[in-house]
């Protein structure tokens, strides 16, 4: 059976930094893209990072580019996402999602396999 299983999510002021785990089983975890959703209230979800496990070739949105940093761990079929500089605009749940990629390139236009989420909140 395929699981997600997300952990780190929390409360930080503004400016703080949480990092993220998401913690895969069931699956080969080579030759997947797994990708970071988030989801505000009242807004959509809303992908904002991926990272192909056969070549660790990342994706950010801009939201996000050069604050948040996605990586790996093959070994331990984890993926990790380090948030800095946190703002309030980043408050959400945060979701992991899987699929195989089939040598695509992040992101993918659909993930079979999710997680239950960890809530972010910031405070200013």
């Amino acid at each position: 059976e395929v699981q997600l299983v997300e952990s780190g999510g929390g409360w930080v002021q503004a400016g703080g930094s949480l990092r993220l785990s998401c913690a895969a089983s069931g699956f080969a975890f080579n030759d997947y893209a797994i990708a970071w959703f988030r989801q505000a209230p009242g807004k959509e979800r809303e992908g904002i990072s991926c990272i192909t496990t056969d070549d660790g070739r990342t994706y950010y949105t801009e939201s996000v580019k050069g604050r948040f940093t996605i990586s790996s761990d093959n070994y331990e079929n984890m993926v990790y996402l380090q948030m800095d500089s946190l703002n309030p605009e980043d408050t959400a749940v945060y979701y992991c999602a899987a699929d195989r990629a089939y040598g695509s390139i992040c992101p993918l236009p659909l993930y079979d396999y999710w997680g239950q989420g960890t809530q972010v909140t910031v405070s200013s």
